[in-house]
Order: C-alpha cells, then structure tokens, then sequence
C-alpha cells in the first residue's frame, strides 16, 4: 500500500482530467484511466513519475461495468486505497439540435456519462466508507454549466446527461456523509478542451463575448477546484457545485 494518499480519474489522459492529474501530483499517488488514448495516458504518467508522483496508466471504458470492475481490481493490486474519485470521463454525444437525436446516440452517451459515474462510485465508495473499514475519502464529479442552462440548439442531450449527474452529486451526498464519504461537483463553462472539435470551427471565440469574463478558461484554472473539493480544506463541504464559468 502506498502511503500517499491516492486518486482516481476517469478520462485523465487529456482536457480536465490531466490537467487535474497535474495539479494532484505534489500530493496525491494517481490511477490515470483512459478509454483509447493510450500513447497520451503513458506520456502523462512518465510526466507525473518525474515530479515524484507514482501515476499508472490503466485502461478502461466507463461505460462498460466489466471494464470498471477491471479497473478497480487494479487499484486494489497496485495502489492498496482509494481516497479520491475524479469522475471525469464523459463523451458529446455528437452536435446538433433534437432532429440529430437517436436512440444509439443516448444509450451510448448515458452508458458513459450517467451509468459509468454511478458504478464508479459505486465501488469508490465501497473502499471509501468508514462503516466497511475505509478511512473515509471525497468523489468529486466533473459535471458541465450546461446542467443548469440546457444546451439547447447544440447539446440538449449532452445538458441532461450532466444535469442527471448533478441530481446523483446531491443524492449521493445525503447517502454517503454519515460514512466519511464527501460528494461534490464542478462544473465548467466554456473551457478551452478538445470538447469543442464536436462542434463547428470557430465556437470557443465566437461564445467568449457572452461571458461575464469576455474569454473563455483553461483546463488548469478547473483543475484547483477539484482538488480544493478534494482535500482536507473542504472537510465541512458536501453536496455542492463549484460553477468555473467566468460569471455566466
């Protein structure tokens, strides 16, 4: 068992989830999971292992609870704890208005973005809580502000996946805090990420004049607020939403 205290990111080999990575690395030990990325996943782990971070790389598709149950298996052999779970994974879904919506589309896009963070938690919180033998611990979900504004003529799809993840954060919070278990959520707004490539060229500059800010954000000013949820400084802190949008 290591002895540092250890995270688990889903979806950590590029966007949020390295930059997250990144910002853990002075302090946590890291499972990076990926679902195809490999190459990115493995760069990044050497990346973290030269700043004395132990990060290994594991492969897995949160939308198939096979895969996930894998990669736990591998948490317990290589790593002995869990106190972190970043449940970042998640897909698009595609770019559109309703019209584009089909029946494929959605059960691929909840299997990731719904199904995958609830098994995740699932069996976080089975190596987490305190009335199994866990020493309690945080899941931070990475939800999106289109939960609350709706997407709509772009994402709808995409929205109601993350507000059906905002809905689990506050559910889960209840569930979970008599048993040292915090649930929170962060949820960016417009963020310079390989996310927009789903959409026309051109969107991240043609959204920045409606925010607040006038710019869109960066990875690495997400990546503070999850591991602020994360750690000891927010102990008193559950079921709440940090929004990293630039005032909108």
């Amino acid at each position: 068992m290591t002895n540092r205290p250890v995270m688990l990111i889903t979806g950590a080999s590029r966007g949020i989830g390295a930059a997250v990575a990144r910002a853990a690395a002075p302090t946590y030990d890291v499972l990076l999971d990926y679902a195809a990325s490999s190459e990115a996943a493995h760069r990044l782990a050497d990346e973290l292992g030269a700043m004395g971070c132990r990060a290994e790389p594991v492969q897995a598709d949160v939308g198939d609870e096979a895969q996930v149950l894998a990669m736990f298996d591998q948490l317990d052999t290589s790593f002995g704890r869990l106190d972190v779970l970043v449940n970042n994974a998640g897909i698009a879904g595609g770019y559109g208005t309703l019209d584009v919506v089909n029946g494929e589309m959605l059960a691929r896009l909840w299997a990731v973005n719904i199904t995958g963070a609830f098994i995740c938690a699932r069996e976080a919180a089975a190596r987490m809580r305190t009335d199994r033998g866990g020493l309690g611990g945080s899941i931070v979900n990475i939800s999106s502000k289109a939960a609350v504004l709706g997407g709509s003529g772009e994402w709808v799809y995409y929205a109601a996946s993350k507000g059906a993840l905002d809905t689990m954060t506050i559910g889960l919070s209840k569930e979970l805090a008599a048993v040292g278990v915090r649930v929170n959520g962060v949820r960016p707004g417009l963020i310079e990420s390989d996310f927009h490539l789903h959409a026309p060229p051109g969107r991240v500059e043609r959204m920045a004049p409606i925010i607040p800010m006038q710019r869109s954000g960066t990875t690495d000013e997400v990546a503070p607020a999850v591991l602020w949820l994360a750690s000891d400084a927010a102990s008193y802190v559950t079921g709440t939403f940090i929004d990293v949008t630039g005032g909108r």
